[in-house]
């Protein structure tokens, strides 16, 4: 939280966060997504995440991107691929 304060500090119009949700409690994850989540709504901050807990990134991204050995395999806007019988079988963990 210490370094996604500091970054906000300069008020940056792109915000790059990677894992921001590695290591730490649920309950602590589910506060820093919603906050990055009005950090792009209210503010209008662009945010790039790259993040492994994909359910999650998808529940506040509007595009998503996965990536396999370097290589974009899927695009879609984030409510599709969440829809996507390909995508929630082979990279969301259902099925």
């Amino acid at each position: 939280m210490l370094a996604l304060g500091r970054a906000l500090l300069s008020k940056p119009k792109l915000l790059m966060l990677d894992e921001p949700s590695m290591g730490l409690a649920p309950i602590i994850v589910e506060q820093i997504f919603a906050f990055i989540k009005e950090m792009n709504e209210k503010d209008g901050l662009t945010i790039l995440l790259v993040e492994q807990n994909a359910n999650m990134a998808l529940s506040i991204a509007h595009r998503g991107y996965v990536l396999e050995t370097g290589n974009i395999v899927l695009s879609d806007t984030a409510e599709n691929l969440r829809n996507n019988d390909e995508a929630r079988k082979a990279y969301l963990g259902e099925g």
